[in-house]
């Protein structure tokens, strides 16, 4: 990255300054159904994303797209509440530049969440993923271009973007509170279509656990950045089994608003501990 990326990074690491000194201590990306924990939070200020210059706009509907600073259990929390995605039409750099920001905040670690359609026939509706690795084959990476040293090495190394740690407290997390866990693989594919029936074949044949149109690009451009990550996903809904089910945009966001409850309280229980 040259110097324009890094001064859209400063840029908007300036405006949120201006606005609030407030220092968060654990970054949360609010991924569908999550919204809910952005009311569920002592909320000391929200900044829209709009009111920062040169920062990504979300188009999708239920995407807020602000930042809301507070705490959680007394934890000082930064929440993004709204992602864009590169189906948007930004470049891939400016997808990630939120999260970039956040941990330019000084963050000691970001959890991030999503839904996401099932490709493990072990899953169902409902079920909540903890993210042990990735594939983003199938999107750009954002760390094509200029390398920025400021921010990380030219070739870093994402053979373990999701940190073991904090995977462990949260199934530690899930155990305390009863909540059915699983482990997978998570994989990206740009959208905004959903995937075909030989699609859906292919990635789990990949070793895909779920599939999603985000998240995946956020965690290779923070563990350039050195930052300790957490992903978290939704299933909602059996893309492995639904080939002949037409899958749409409302129903999946009804499943996730219905989980969304369990994963609040899971988001909550790892801050609380961590």
């Amino acid at each position: 990255m040259g110097d324009k990326k890094m001064a859209d990074y400063d840029l908007a690491l300036q405006a949120v300054r201006a606005r609030t000194d407030f220092k968060p201590r654990i970054g949360i990306v609010l991924g569908s159904g999550l919204g809910g924990l952005a009311d569920d939070i002592e909320v000391v200020t929200r900044i829209p994303c709009s009111e920062l210059d040169g920062f990504p706009q979300s188009t999708v509907e239920g995407h807020k797209g602000e930042y809301i600073f507070g705490y959680i259990d007394k934890v000082p929390v930064v929440l993004m509440n709204g992602r864009v995605h590169y189906y948007e039409g930004y470049p891939i750099q400016k997808v990630v530049l939120p999260v970039r920001v956040m941990a330019l905040m000084g963050v000691e670690a970001i959890i991030l969440t999503n839904a996401a359609g099932g490709l493990n026939t072990s899953f169902h509706p409902g079920t909540l993923m903890c993210i042990t690795d990735q594939n983003t084959a199938f999107v750009p990476s954002p760390l094509v271009g200029p390398n920025d040293s400021k921010l990380g090495v030219r070739f870093p190394d994402v053979s373990a973007i999701y940190d073991k740690e904090l995977q462990a407290l949260l199934h530690k997390a899930a155990d305390d509170l009863g909540i059915e866990l699983a482990d997978g693989v998570y994989l990206q594919i740009t959208g905004p279509a959903y995937e075909t029936p030989n699609e859906v074949k292919m990635y789990a044949m990949l070793g895909a656990d779920a599939v999603g149109m985000s998240t995946g690009c956020e965690g290779v451009a923070l563990c350039h950045m050195g930052m300790r990550v957490l992903g978290i996903t939704c299933i909602t809904d059996m893309a492995i089994v639904n080939t002949t089910f037409e899958t749409s945009h409302e129903e999946i966001q009804k499943v996730a608003n219905r989980a969304g409850k369990q994963l609040q309280k899971l988001v909550k229980e790892v801050v609380k501990q961590f």
